[in-house]
Order: structure tokens, then sequence, then C-alpha cells
């Protein structure tokens, strides 16, 4: 009898301590929505691991001189780098094609790079990857403040200031600003090392779009000068395909049209060309050429935001000082846990709006793939055999 007592004891006592839901099927719901919770969580980690797993070897296999005949040098680029392969070899440039000859690093007459970056390319990650090499590598980093009003193309005096603060920084070490090409031997300066990113024209001209119509775009703008004014709630609503569509003076890309400042999103081939009045209108030859010629004398990589393998192998080989370790710090630390400027509203354009948006593209167009085929360039000659 005691024992039975004792047992019973025990179970209102259990009962107490450890409350049992009334209905058995709620318990069995909170466990089956936790257990899907996990499984949920767990397989999405593990997809993006494995992804970047796969993106993070293809570098490596890049290596080899087969595998840059298969194509596959990073994302969406293996059919500009079989085509590019074609090109060498049918014109025999396959044979000699040497890292010095393509190496402005060479030039530079100071260890200081000059990272003039174009907006809506990647260049915030960029610019992190930056800071984090400076640590790792040990060099200076300087960026420039937070401006009100964003000038790129600038006045001859204050392209000599700039060229003139640059130099003043201890090298080895890194500038950061959004502007124009600035060309330092012009004013009797040492020529730095000149980086830069590209991204496609189109793509780019529509994240810029809708960057500017973030809400936390004028969180940030409100917090830094206060005294902005707030745009119209109808113009923050505007879509890119509306826009487009309806033929809103926003969204006309006109030939030979000048805009001034950072207004005028809309070409980054205007960052190559330089301060000339010829850079401003759009679409046009003459501006093209300037960025093409710039690009070819004075810049060390410039490196292609949808293809980022490529552009990080080129910048360690070329640039070795500041880069040493781009790769593993890109997509062991920054890839995995940033979204720096990751713009959740954005949202998708039909491929109808975009193909009429590239027919008044054509010289932006053009330079991208001068800049895709360069960088495709540098890293054949890093793959070609020692000369004996």
């Amino acid at each position: 009898m005691s024992s039975a007592r004792g047992f019973n004891v025990m179970e209102r006592m259990f009962k107490r301590r450890f409350a049992v839901p009334k209905r058995t099927s709620e318990l069995i719901a909170l466990m089956a929505i936790s257990t899907t919770l996990f499984l949920f969580l767990h397989t999405r980690d593990l997809n993006s691991k494995l992804k970047q797993m796969e993106v993070k070897m293809q570098p490596e296999d890049l290596v080899s001189a087969n595998q840059l005949i298969s194509g596959n040098s990073g994302p969406s680029s293996s059919s500009g780098v079989r085509a590019m392969m074609k090109i060498l070899q049918s014109t025999g440039e396959m044979t000699s094609l040497q890292p010095y000859q393509l190496n402005n690093t060479l030039k530079a007459q100071q260890e200081m790079i000059f990272f003039n970056r174009v907006p809506k390319v990647g260049s915030q990650t960029f610019m992190e990857l930056l800071r984090r090499l400076s640590i790792k590598n040990h060099y200076g980093f300087h960026q420039d403040r937070v401006q009100r009003v964003e000038t790129i193309r600038l006045a001859p005096e204050d392209q000599a200031r700039l060229a003139a603060l640059v130099s003043t920084y201890d090298p080895p070490g890194v500038y950061i600003k959004h502007v124009c090409f600035t060309n330092f031997s012009e004013f009797g300066l040492p020529e730095p090392i000149y980086v830069n990113i590209v991204r496609d024209p189109v793509e780019r001209v529509i994240s810029w779009y809708y960057y500017v119509r973030a809400p936390w775009y004028y969180v940030e703008r409100k917090m830094a000068f206060p005294d902005i004014p707030l745009p119209d709630p109808k113009w923050l609503k505007k879509d890119f395909e509306t826009c487009v569509l309806s033929g809103d003076r926003e969204c006309k890309y006109l030939k030979g049209e000048t805009r001034e400042g950072i207004g005028d999103h809309r070409r980054q081939s205007m960052f190559f060309c330089g301060h000339d009045e010829a850079c401003t209108p759009f679409n046009t030859q003459g501006a093209l050429q300037k960025a093409k010629m710039a690009v070819e004398q004075h810049y060390a990589v410039v490196g292609v935001l949808e293809d980022l393998n490529s552009t990080l192998t080129v910048l360690e080989h070329y640039v070795p000082r500041f880069f040493k370790g781009a790769f593993e710090v890109y997509w062991d630390e920054i890839s995995r846990y940033n979204t720096i400027n990751r713009n959740t509203f954005k949202p998708p354009v039909s491929e109808e709006v975009k193909e009429i948006v590239r027919r008044n593209f054509t010289k932006e167009i053009e330079f991208y793939q001068f800049c895709k085929q360069r960088l495709h360039k540098q890293l054949f000659a890093l793959r070609l055999p020692e000369k004996p």
C-alpha cells in the first residue's frame, strides 16, 4: 500500500512540475512545426555552403589551360571566355601574350591604389574587401567622406587638389572616391595604381533606379543631412518598366544628351573617360574612345562584377602587394555574411524592357565588353608557359 501511495505522490508531483498540454494534437503540431523549421534552416545553410564551395573551386580549376578552353571562368562568363579564346588563337596573339605587357601596375610611381569607384557595380563590397585586406596586408585605408552633393567631374584646380591629397598619404595605401578618372601626371604628381569595377550597363542603370528609391537610402541621407527635402511619393512609387514604356524623361536615354553631376548615373564609361567636356554627352564615340584609352594606358585592373572569380584572380596576380589573399577573404568572410547595399525592394524587369534600353546603350555596352575582354586577356596571360 505504501509503495502504491508513493507512486501516486510521485505521479502528481511530475504532473505539476511538467505540465502537459490538454490536447495531444497541439503538442504534435508544435513539434512538427519546430522540426520543419529546423530542417529548413539546416538545408538552406547546407545549400549555401555547397554553392560557395562550387564557386570557390572554379578559380582553382582555372589554373589549367584545359579549363580555360572549356570556358569556366566564373559566373555568366563562359561564352565571353570562349569567344576571347578564339580571337586570340586566330590572331596568333595567344602565343605571345605576357603578363608584363598587360600590367600597368609596373608604370605606377607611388605605392598607392586610386579606386575611383563607379556607383552600383558592387563597389561598396569591393571597398570592404580593400578595408579587410589593408589589415592583413598592412597598408593604409582612406576614403572620401559622404558629401551632400557628389560631384564626379571636377575643374582642373580641383583635380590638382585631389591628386595632391592622395599623394600626401604615406605609402602603401588606398584612396577611394566617386570621381572621374584623374590623371595625376598632368599635375606633375606621381601616378598611382588605378583600379575599378564595371557591370552590365543595363543591369547597373536598373539597380541605380531602385537604389535611389529605397527607403533606407533616404533614411541614411536624412541622418547625414537633416535639411534635405523628401522626394515626391509619386516619384518613389514609379517603377522602371512604366518609366521606360511611358517615355518618361528619366528613362529616356538619348544620344548626345548631357546631364551633369551624380544624377547622370547612366554611364559608367564617364568614370574612365575623365573630366573633359567631351566626356559628358551620352553614348558618343568620342567619349567611348577616351574611356578605352584610359583603361588601356593607366588602369592596372578593371574588374567585372559578373565575373568575380576572374577579377579576384587577376587582382591577386597583377597587384599582389594589395590583393594577396583577396579570393579567400572575399568568399570566406564577405560574401557569406555581408549584404552591403543589397536592395530587396528591386522588382524584376522584363527582358523586353531591358532590350528597349539596350538599343540606346550601344557605346556603354561596347565599353563593358572591352573591359571584359581585357580582363580575360590578363587572365590568359597568367596561364601561358614562361618563355625560356
